[in-house]
């Protein structure tokens, strides 16, 4: 399978987990931007602990949430979260070499313990949870609004089949 098709076998995914819920716009886009803002803020691993809960206090998708914190996952922490933790650095005034960063999230990632990431120091902790909060901020409102979009022309679509299959009934009586 080609790097292209692997992405798009992947955007099928979760198109389908977005359309194919019965729920109303709103819902589905509340609880994929749960997922995405504890996907950015929190270390896989506790993400559902803290997405699922939410989901249920905010009135969201429980998919949504679940699937939203998988931004994170054994795959894309090797990009996401040292590029996190250097800006978080940056913001903070603290100086965190990148080559250091890349290096210390393959050892937290090989432990698969935030004890580990505690472990490296309260400058790579704290620009973590910085960059974290800033990732947050930008793609919590981006997924909302994207799945929004995309689970109204859902609900759009649907209702012009409905009118269309109505039209047809119709005209056969």
């Amino acid at each position: 399978m080609s790097v292209k098709e692997f992405f798009i076998q992947k955007w099928r995914f979760l198109y389908d987990k977005i359309v194919l819920e019965k729920a109303s716009p709103e819902y589905i886009a509340r609880g994929w931007s749960i997922g995405m803002f504890y996907g950015c803020l929190i270390p896989f691993g506790f993400q559902l602990l803290l997405s699922i809960p939410t989901s249920f206090i905010l009135k969201g998708s429980k998919t949504g949430a679940i699937v939203g914190t998988f931004i994170t996952n054994h795959f894309t922490v090797f990009v996401i979260y040292p590029v996190q933790c250097y800006i978080g650095a940056i913001l903070t005034g603290r100086t965190i070499p990148y080559s250091e960063l890349k290096q210390a999230m393959a050892m937290v990632i090989e432990q698969n313990s935030f004890s580990a990431l505690a472990s490296l120091g309260m400058d790579i902790v704290i620009g973590f949870f910085v960059g974290g909060i800033l990732f947050a901020a930008i793609m919590t409102p981006l997924t909302y609004f994207a799945v929004l979009y995309i689970a109204r022309k859902r609900g759009a679509a649907a209702s012009k089949k409905a009118a269309s299959l109505s039209q047809q009934t119709d005209s056969k009586k």
